[in-house]
């Protein structure tokens, strides 16, 4: 034993009690749940019955028609097999942007008829909508899309399931995220859900979103304002670099004010639980094939890159995009999955080699294969450890 006398740990722990609460309410770590690797936004009124086989059909039109394929060989099998099986891993129906101004009537209309086409067509594994903003112009319009939309979806459905979620997008203070937990509650109450049913992203679009007039990370506010609702931080790509004063030409997911940006998301969501969606790139792969191809390699690149950065989720804009976003998605996983597997090996039987692993690594580890299971560039005969054993690591 030393010399401290025995008081002294029970003062530590009483001086540092409530900073270890604050920590661990503050920094939970994952949340356990598959992220999907895209979002495809798809205007309200253009939801309908069969969308997302329409999707998949059109992607797999897409390589028929301009060869050659945008991925190895090797990758092909398991692409197409993608995109027949699940060419859409989460839907959001757009009322923003992508959908425009209408009339009241209008909206209302388009926002029972997208219901009503869920109810008919193949539901993907992850679902929601995105509203208009809550600023001044469009915030009564906002509220009651969605009033609307979950009227309609529980009278069809009954509930909500645990991967529904609300993008609110054009965030630029942490009081909005305040109001929407507000307006989630409220929604809750009238609807009959179960409290903390609804749940919510921000779309990170404005410079205010990143970094205040008082020098801080509005970043960091807004995720401490979304507590437990808030799931995402979205970058919206175009809004953000042209706020920034970045030329038409040059707006880009590879830019460095996007690079910035997604630097200070990272920083603030890492070890909250709160999950990191890249943006979309519209450069569409149509046309003829010379610029359908020159379009893929463009987004094959992006996606890697993204990957490479640690943003395993992107948006998709167009049905011919699923093919690259897959197919780099795919490799990027596939490429690295023997060498995780190896390295996490060797730390759990403390075995020595060329790399010296932290526990906080061989996390990273496990959930990288988890990733590549998910989305289904692994299977399990391929990775060496169970499920189970991945997850409790």
């Amino acid at each position: 034993m030393g010399k401290l006398p025995e008081g002294v740990y029970a003062e530590l722990d009483e001086r540092l009690g409530p900073v270890d609460a604050r920590l661990r309410a503050r920094y939970p770590g994952g949340r356990g749940r598959r992220q999907p690797v895209h979002t495809v936004y798809v205007p309200a009124d253009r939801v309908r019955p069969g969308l997302i086989d329409e999707w998949g059909a059109a992607a797999l039109r897409a390589l028929t028609e301009h060869p050659p394929l945008p991925f190895a060989a090797e990758l092909a099998d398991r692409v197409i097999g993608k995109l027949r099986r699940e060419p859409i891993e989460d839907l959001r129906i757009d009322f923003e942007d992508g959908y425009g101004v209408r009339d009241d009537d209008s909206e209302d209309t388009s926002a029972r008829s997208s219901v009503a086409a869920l109810r008919e067509g193949r539901m993907p594994p992850f679902l929601g909508l995105r509203i208009k903003s809550l600023e001044a112009a469009t915030r009564h319009r906002a509220v009651r899309t969605l009033d609307t939309f979950l009227e309609a979806y529980l009278g069809a459905f009954a509930t909500v399931p645990d991967t529904f979620v609300v993008t609110l997008p054009k965030v630029s203070a942490p009081e909005q995220v305040d109001a929407m937990v507000l307006l989630c509650a409220r929604l809750e109450r009238a609807s009959g859900l179960p409290a903390g049913a609804l749940r919510f992203e921000v779309q990170v679009e404005t410079p205010a979103a990143v970094l205040g007039a008082d020098g801080t990370a509005t970043v960091a506010r807004l995720i401490t304002a979304g507590g437990t609702r808030l799931s995402a931080l979205h970058y919206g790509t175009y809004d953000y670099s042209a706020a920034c004063g970045v030329a038409a030409a040059q707006q880009s997911l590879a830019h460095p004010v996007a690079d910035h940006a997604k630097a200070v998301m990272q920083v603030a969501a890492a070890g909250t639980g709160v999950r990191l969606s890249d943006g979309s790139t519209n450069v569409l792969p149509v046309g003829g094939t010379e610029a359908v191809q020159a379009a893929w390699r463009l987004h094959a690149g992006l996606v890697r890159r993204s990957l490479a950065a640690g943003f395993y989720q992107g948006w998709d804009l167009h049905p011919a995009q699923l093919p690259t976003r897959f197919a780099a998605t795919y490799a990027f996983f596939r490429e690295g999955a023997a060498a995780a597997g190896d390295r996490l090996a060797r730390y759990l039987q403390r075995r020595a080699g060329g790399v010296l692993d932290e526990p906080a690594t061989a996390r990273a580890l496990a959930g990288f294969l988890l990733r590549g299971l998910d989305c289904g560039a692994l299977d399990p005969a391929e990775v060496a450890f169970a499920r189970e054993h991945l997850e409790a690591l």
